[in-house]
């Protein structure tokens, strides 16, 4: 086959290919949707705290708010900023185009609807992941219709969100995957876009690793240096001297619990159906074994440890999980309430 003949096959098949991937997503718009999102990530733990809006409703619809305000925000500059683009090129809305925005806004819409209701409904470990899901599937899509690195880059975000919830990563960490990701690497995807171009896969392949990289860098150091922060070791003083002496350091104490300590755990009960008297409902709990944990000022840190054993951050502890609330109604006990209460300070 001579040369033109082949040259002319290649244009084709180029054509071809610019067919089938005639979206265009524009740089700006990775800016404008991934910086916003990644520094509001960043900075959630200081947004709307239950120290500073302590009703739950009232924060819920806060959020809400927010999330609308930042949203409705960057999807107005991003249509006006797009469409001033296109004018310059000469070039029209394309109906696939059109029909992808929308997919776009109707999973930005459900993300948002999915963390308000979390506030209600509980699951808000798993927000970051949620987001990070949603993203990566709105980018896929947009990668169906223009460049193959949206696709690649689509799928890795979506397993990133996943992989964190089977690790159980401590929220921190999730919170700072999620800035990364966003406020990090649509920026750094934007400067790697080549236009439909096909790629090998061995290409497309370090462009990948490349991003992951230089996005999940940040997130795993922070989690390093988490974990290689030293907390302060002071004499432990047992519960008995701490009641009647204080803490033995103004800045920072250990008090130690013995096992078969009671853990009073006071419930308030509100609502419509049982008498609000005003008092707490008390469940009492005994310690199984001893531990020993750490105050700053007075106050508890959530730093744990069982004697012998090194220090857990408050990050990382695992609480209270209750598996299940369910009212029943017998003739031999009548009506009651039966749950399950799991307070465990380890990993099984």
């Amino acid at each position: 086959m001579s040369t033109s003949a082949s040259q002319q096959l290649s244009a084709i098949h180029q054509m071809l290919a610019v067919g089938h991937r005639n979206l265009r997503i524009e740089r700006h718009s990775l800016l404008l949707w991934g910086i916003p999102a990644g520094l509001l990530f960043a900075f959630s733990h200081r947004i709307f705290t239950p120290e500073q809006v302590p009703d739950l409703q009232q924060r819920a619809f806060a959020w809400l708010l927010l999330i609308g305000i930042v949203l409705g925000t960057t999807g107005g500059v991003d249509w006006w900023w797009t469409r001033r683009v296109k004018e310059a090129r000469d070039e029209a809305w394309s109906f696939i185009h059109r029909q992808v925005q929308k997919v776009w806004w109707l999973l930005m819409g459900l993300a948002t609807l999915t963390t308000f209701g979390m506030f209600f409904f509980g699951g808000g470990y798993m927000v970051c992941a949620l987001w990070l899901v949603i993203v990566g599937l709105g980018l896929y899509l947009h990668g169906l219709f223009s460049e193959e690195l949206l696709e690649w880059v689509g799928v890795s975000i979506i397993l990133c969100g996943i992989v964190s919830l089977f690790a159980q990563l401590p929220y921190d960490t999730m919170r700072w995957l999620a800035a990364a990701i966003l406020g990090l690497g649509m920026p750094l995807l934007a400067l790697m876009l080549d236009r439909g171009r096909h790629r090998a896969i061995p290409v497309r392949c370090a462009q990948l690793l490349l991003w992951l990289g230089l996005v999940l860098a940040i997130p795993l150091w922070l989690e390093g240096q988490a974990q290689r922060l030293a907390l302060p070791e002071t004499p432990v003083i047992g519960l008995d001297d701490f009641k009647h002496k204080g803490p033995a350091n103004a800045s920072a104490s250990i008090v130690s619990l013995p096992a078969g300590t009671a853990i009073p755990v006071e419930v308030e009960v509100s609502g419509d159906i049982f008498v609000n008297s005003g008092e707490k409902a008390i469940l009492p709990l005994t310690l199984a074994r001893p531990i020993e944990l750490l105050l700053e000022d007075g106050q508890l840190t959530g730093a744990n440890r069982f004697p012998g054993e090194v220090w857990q951050p408050a990050r990382q502890a695992r609480w209270i999980t209750i598996p299940f609330l369910k009212a029943e109604l017998t003739p031999d006990k009548g009506p009651f309430v039966s749950s399950k209460l799991i307070v465990q300070l380890r990993q099984p």
